[in-house]
């Protein structure tokens, strides 16, 4: 299990990056766009205990920060996956 404390509150400790959240889990899912929500989250949650997935449908505001326990995956009309689901 991830040392992070679930989303919310963000969490990222030292982390400036990405690559510093893994935490010696999968961080980026670039195997995951054009597949479904539904599939994406299961995977996401799967590879990392340690995040929370975030659904974000066409034209969903989010925020920049970086945030060690969150995945924002973005879909399309269809719920299809249109970017590449990372950590942050």
């Amino acid at each position: 299990m991830s040392g992070w404390l679930p989303y919310p509150p963000c969490a990222n400790g030292i982390c400036t990056e990405m690559t510093c959240c893994g935490q010696g889990y999968k961080a980026s899912w670039p195997e995951l766009v054009g597949k479904n929500q539904a599939e994406a989250k299961a995977t996401i949650e799967r590879d990392n205990p340690g995040v929370t997935v975030l659904i974000l449908p066409p034209g969903t505001k989010r925020t920049f920060d970086l945030c060690c326990n969150r995945v924002y995956v973005f879909v399309d009309g269809n719920v299809n996956v249109i970017q590449t689901p990372t950590v942050g």
